[in-house]
Formats: structure tokens, C-alpha cells, sequence
């Protein structure tokens, strides 16, 4: 995932996702992974300089379980400095909701049970 403040996008992130550095930091390159060496997709972040897309073609989807996990997931997503996006495109009954991290990188949560 690109992002232009390296600091403030592993602080989120590793913050939403429960995730740690994977690597002792760098200003241009970082990998997060589980803790404790558990399983799991890791999420390498890279400088850029390229701007933020407002419909990407690639994001994350959070899964959250009903519509009360979802909201209190936003919530929590959103006190960590995540945005609300005005989307577009949503559907007439979504299951997702469109956020933004820190860096404006768009991303989901996702209402599994809907």
C-alpha cells in the first residue's frame, strides 16, 4: 500500500489491524505481520508519491461479523483517524462501509452476516 507519512501509516495500521512492524523502521519500506509470529497476511507499506485514487482498483476489506459488529468496528476504525467516505457508489442495501486511513488510502468494512 503507498503512503507519503510512513510514521503515522504503520501507527494506524499496526493499530487497526493488532498487527507489529515486521522489521525494524524505515522511512520508505515496512512490513506489518501478526504478533508473536501467528499466521496471517502481512501488509507491506511503500512511499509514494503518487496520489490517492478515488475509486482504486485494489483495497482492504475488513470483515466485521453482524451490522452491530460492523458499526462499533467503524467506530473504533474512525477514532484511530480513519475517515467516512461520501461513496458514490454504494449499492442500495450495502454491506460495506467506505473509510479512509490516515493517507486516504480507501478500504472497507464489511458486514458479514448481511
Amino acid at each position: 500500500m503507498g503512503v507519503t507519512d510512513m510514521r503515522r501509516a504503520v501507527e494506524f495500521w499496526t493499530t487497526a489491524l493488532g498487527y507489529v512492524n515486521g522489521r525494524e523502521f524505515a522511512d520508505d519500506f515496512n512490513i506489518l505481520v501478526p504478533p508473536g509470529g501467528a499466521p496471517g497476511t502481512r501488509l507491506a507499506l511503500d512511499l509514494s508519491e503518487s496520489p490517492v485514487q478515488e475509486h482504486p482498483r485494489m483495497h482492504l476489506d475488513l470483515y466485521a461479523g453482524d451490522s452491530a459488529d460492523q458499526a462499533a468496528e467503524v467506530e473504533r476504525l474512525v477514532s484511530l483517524g480513519a475517515e467516512r467516505v461520501d461513496w458514490d457508489l454504494y449499492p442500495e442495501d450495502p454491506d460495506f462501509v467506505v473509510l479512509a486511513d490516515p493517507e486516504g488510502n480507501r478500504f472497507c468494512v464489511i458486514d458479514t452476516s448481511h
